[in-house]
């Protein structure tokens, strides 16, 4: 999942200049210019690092020396330095919160991933973990880059990765036989066809259609049972991806991973992550010029 450096640099200027505003005050009145530090940033917990390639990025976009200690998707236990940095006190200082935030948010998403992903399989259960488009706004890269890094899937990168065929295009177009039908009287055999369902008798339906993927929407477990159930009966269950979404959380998950779907969607897993705890540490001031 890639995204030209170019274009990273850029956004990470548009974030410092939201945070920074028309200058950091308080850096500027008490850091004498020609401060030269060497910090570093440090995990003050247990989790899966994920930020690390975009962080060394953003840490050097703004002129400062970056030396990564750990890969992204490494499992960390508390107090791990993460990355090593040395340069103008003054820019680190004002790049610290926004640095922080982004690596924080990514690690606290691909941590919840990975620990999603582990109860199942610890379970005996083989269902994919994916994530929904539920991101923050100017996000969404680096959401769905830190749900691949804790293993997990991230399902649409955008409305362009594929086809989905919800509830509100069905309401519009009339039903969701007429809906795959306009699709593929256009799609390129390249993109997968996606249709979501809210009962049993329509996923029986769109199974029918040879559709490649039946999204389950709001299916409670037993529901999904139901389901699976009726595909197999019907000799449809091998031809075709099942994954349910909508209302499944760690609580639940187990119980929706043992109905046999093949994959879970939850939007938990970036829009309520808990962050990473991670600071950043000033370790030695080496050089002064008052």
């Amino acid at each position: 999942m890639s995204i030209p450096r170019r274009i990273l640099e850029e956004r990470f200027r548009r974030f410092v200049e939201e945070d920074i505003g028309h200058g950091d005050v308080t850096t500027e009145y008490t850091i004498p210019n020609g401060t030269v530090v060497t910090a570093h940033i440090i995990a003050k917990e247990a989790g899966v690092i994920a930020g690390i390639e975009e962080a060394s990025m953003f840490i050097e976009s703004f002129g400062l020396e970056v030396d990564p200690l750990i890969e992204d998707g490494s499992k960390i236990r508390e107090r791990t330095p993460i990355l090593h940095i040395e340069g103008d006190a003054a820019t680190l200082l004002s790049i610290e919160r926004t640095l922080l935030n982004l690596l924080s948010r990514m690690s606290g998403i691909a941590t919840t991933t990975n620990r999603l992903l582990e109860k199942i399989y610890q379970a005996g259960y083989k269902t994919r973990v994916a994530s929904t488009r539920k991101t923050a706004p100017g996000l969404l890269h680096f959401d769905k880059k830190a749900v691949i890094i804790g293993r997990g899937d991230a399902h649409r990168r955008g409305l362009d990765d594929m086809v989905l065929i919800k509830d509100n295009h069905i309401s519009i177009v009339g039903s969701a036989k007429e809906a795959i039908e306009k699709v593929r009287e256009r799609v390129s055999f390249s993109k997968k066809i996606e249709v979501e369902v809210t009962n049993i008798d329509d996923a029986l339906e769109a199974a029918k259609t040879g559709v490649d993927i039946i999204m389950l929407d709001n299916f409670s477990p037993k529901q999904a049972k139901e389901a699976i159930d009726l595909l197999e009966r019907n000799q449809l269950r091998t031809k075709v991806l099942v994954e349910a979404s909508g209302g499944i959380t760690e609580q639940n998950i187990l119980e929706y991973a043992s109905t046999g779907v093949d994959v879970v969607s939850l939007g938990e897993i970036t829009h309520s992550a808990k962050v990473l705890d991670i600071s950043l540490d000033i370790i030695n001031i080496k050089k002064q010029k008052f």
